[in-house]
């Protein structure tokens, strides 16, 4: 394996860079989608059609040039959700980190890993919108979709209603969970097949599986808002998107091998990643370009982003900058949708002015927010871990207490092991989570110290004349 600067690392930095940015995008297309009612999602009409649809929609923030200029791209912010399931697949092969897959570790540290904020953020949300609601007079998460969201993954059903109801981009959550399943499957044919095996294949099955969704089970891409049979429900299982995960995948592995795209010139790079999102772009604007929009689109801004974060990451600031931000896109992810929506719709309202004002506020708002529940993720996860020990404890069924039936004294005589002979010598008493005794022990030649369930009494107390305690312990009346 070639020595590439980096490889030590399982954090890239222009990866940070390009997951932060992915969220950013999210959020400003959701902020768009918000102010403006969806005044525009892409259309099967054509691109002549779409950019016309674009410029009408552009007007609801201003009728200059610089309005429509600055608002344009945040009508495909949508198109970052599959840049996370790219670079998804390749941050769990980097994770391994050239060690074998143990499949139960892998999971249970990967759902942890996707849940633990997940749940730090619909504990901590729910009770401030309810005060937020109480306090404005607004919007009150309903209860049922509050236990729903909150005890998630345990209620859920597929449609994602249930989370959608809490907010709408975490739809994702069961897409990533999902391909957390999958994962050591994929990976294990990776090795077994090879990467462009693997790759023909699981390109063969997407491409197979969404010319289904479109032209037979009537659906279209999570970011269309159009009126089919099955709505955008078929794009929603990972099959939809499993050629842009297993590529993550097969990158990673190359990039260990010190080959592929992450070594290639960055106008290479540049010139790759332009060519492929120029053809996603045209092609999100027709049914028979739904098939195909969606393996391309993340390809070409991944290797875009790759391209500027890596020329970024040569400044310290800009470096450290990537890092720190880069661990916080997830939770990032999780809580904008709150953001947005309190601040637009009840301050924001239809003014074009404060929607500009306040947006930058609502991308830094949400980056505060994210940090809080990064911090508090681990001590919420300690809390109650230690609250399900603690009832566990209480709850579990104690074995039952032998009843002691002798009571060891000096001069006793014991067997030991079956063999008789032995002479008590010492007695002591211990407390620990119950009354031990250790014994002393002689035959006249050695001598050892043991534990009284070791030892049995030579004769039985009703034989030795001894009398017995109501309790079972043996006592000496004299």
């Amino acid at each position: 394996m070639a020595a590439v600067k980096g490889f030590s690392s399982q954090r890239l930095t222009w990866l940070e860079g390009i997951r932060i940015f992915a969220a950013v995008m999210l959020l400003v297309y959701h902020a768009q989608l918000l102010f403006t009612d969806y005044a525009f999602t892409p259309k099967p009409l054509g691109l002549a059609a779409n950019l016309r649809l674009i410029e009408v929609a552009g007007d609801r923030f201003g009728h200059n040039l610089l309005a429509h200029i600055l608002s344009f791209p945040g009508w495909f912010g949508f198109q970052f959700v599959d840049v996370f399931i790219l670079i998804s697949g390749f941050s769990l092969v980097l994770s391994l980190k050239g060690k074998p897959l143990e499949t139960g570790s892998f999971l249970k540290h990967r759902f942890l890993r996707i849940l633990w904020p997940f749940w730090t953020v619909a504990w901590l949300s729910y009770p401030f919108l309810w005060a937020i609601g109480v306090a404005t007079n607004s919007y009150r998460p309903d209860l049922w979709y509050v236990f729903a969201g909150a005890s998630f993954p345990l209620m859920f059903e597929y449609s994602g209603e249930l989370l959608l109801k809490s907010s709408g981009p975490w739809w994702f959550v069961p897409l990533i969970l999902s391909f957390a399943v999958i994962f050591p499957f994929l990976w294990h044919l990776l090795q077994r097949w090879g990467s462009r095996n693997l790759l023909i294949v699981s390109l063969a099955l997407t491409l197979g599986y969404r010319a289904l969704a479109v032209y037979k089970f009537g659906g279209h891409p999570t970011y269309v808002v159009l009126g089919t049979a099955a709505n955008w429900l078929p794009f929603l299982p990972f099959i939809a998107k499993l050629s842009t995960f297993v590529l993550g995948m097969v990158v990673a592995r190359a990039y260990w091998a010190g080959q592929g795209p992450l070594f290639w010139r960055t106008r290479w790079v540049l010139s790759f990643g332009i060519l492929f999102y120029g053809f996603g772009f045209v092609c999100q604007f027709s049914r028979l370009g739904w098939v195909f929009a969606d393996l391309l689109l993340p390809v070409g801004l991944t290797l875009c982003g790759m391209a500027v974060f890596q020329s970024l990451e040569q400044i310290r600031l800009a470096r450290s900058a990537m890092l720190w931000l880069g661990a916080h896109s997830y939770s990032y992810f999780l809580i904008h949708n709150f953001v947005l929506d309190r601040t637009i719709t009840l301050v924001v309202g239809d003014s074009r002015s404060l929607y500009w004002l306040l947006l930058p506020g609502m991308i830094v708002g949400t980056l505060m927010l994210a940090v809080v529940a990064d911090h508090a993720a681990p001590f919420l996860q300690r809390v109650v871990m230690a609250a399900l020990r603690d009832l566990d404890y209480v709850l579990t069924i104690a074995p039952k207490v032998q009843i002691r039936t002798w009571l060891p004294q000096v001069g006793d005589r014991v067997r030991y092991q079956g063999e008789p002979g032995w002479t008590v010598a010492k007695v002591e008493r211990l407390l620990d989570d119950k009354e031990v005794y250790l014994c002393q022990i002689t035959d006249g030649q050695k001598t050892m110290w043991l534990n009284e369930d070791d030892l049995e009494p030579h004769h039985s107390p009703s034989i030795s004349g001894s009398s017995t305690s109501r309790n079972g312990s043996r006592y000496n009346p004299s």
